[in-house]
């Protein structure tokens, strides 16, 4: 277990571990981020198992993750990698567009998505916005996934653990759409710091580890209405 927090800071390039069982994906998404003078690729693992140990001695900033692959799939190796470094971002790379493993990355802790057939330009700005903590959400996915998950509703979501304001479930939206506090303070014409603080409540009352799992939630069940005025 890691006990040493590494926040990304932008006054250095960040750290990159490429993970996939083929050799021509990883040599294509070591060419996408060479030149890049913010983002730095460290080191290049074939499965899961080597991912767990590579990350463990390089402790990288990001991780960009093959689903499929022997011995740990990117799912399992994604939660073992979050549960071991929570400062670590992962961002799933594979060729299914299923909204199934778009949720499931989410619960595992991934921040991002993306499909293997990204451009070059679609990878190095999605490593960029999740290492500035968005979300890194595919809208058309999502939206597969939000219209299979109210079908598959048979009930009304369970309320929170606490309940939470309209301004939180307000922020909760925009963060669940892969805003950044910044970007959700824009919105909404509020101080960085208070949508901080916002997020903040939000974690805590839902009982989650962090915004991803905020937005997964916000996914599973549909946030029950303020009781009030805030």
């Amino acid at each position: 277990m890691v006990t040493e927090t590494r926040p990304y800071t932008s006054d250095r390039p960040a750290r990159v571990v490429i993970v996939d069982d083929h050799q021509l994906a990883r040599e294509g998404l070591q060419r996408m981020l060479a030149g890049e003078p913010d983002l730095v690729v460290v080191g290049e693992a074939a499965t899961g198992q080597e991912a767990l140990a590579l990350c463990a001695r390089l402790r990288p900033d990001l991780v960009l993750m093959d689903v499929r692959m022997p011995d740990l799939d990117g799912l399992a190796a994604t939660q073992a990698l979050r549960q071991a470094d929570p400062d670590l971002s992962v961002i799933i790379v594979t060729m299914y567009d299923d909204p199934n493993y778009l949720f499931q990355a989410l619960k595992a802790g991934a921040a991002g998505y993306l499909l293997k057939d990204a451009t070059k330009q679609q990878v190095v700005t999605a490593v960029r916005q999740v290492l500035r903590g968005a979300i890194l959400l595919n809208p058309e996915l999502m939206t597969h996934l939000l219209r299979r998950l109210a079908r598959q509703a048979t009930a009304p979501a369970q309320p929170a653990p606490e309940q939470l304001t309209a301004r939180e479930i307000e922020v909760l939206g925009l963060l669940s759409e892969g805003l950044t506090n910044r970007e959700i303070a824009h919105r909404l014409h509020l101080g960085l710091g208070t949508v901080k603080v916002h997020v903040g409540h939000i974690i805590a009352k839902l009982d989650v580890a962090d915004r991803t799992q905020a937005a997964v939630r916000a996914v599973e069940q549909r946030m029950p209405p303020p009781a009030g005025p805030t």
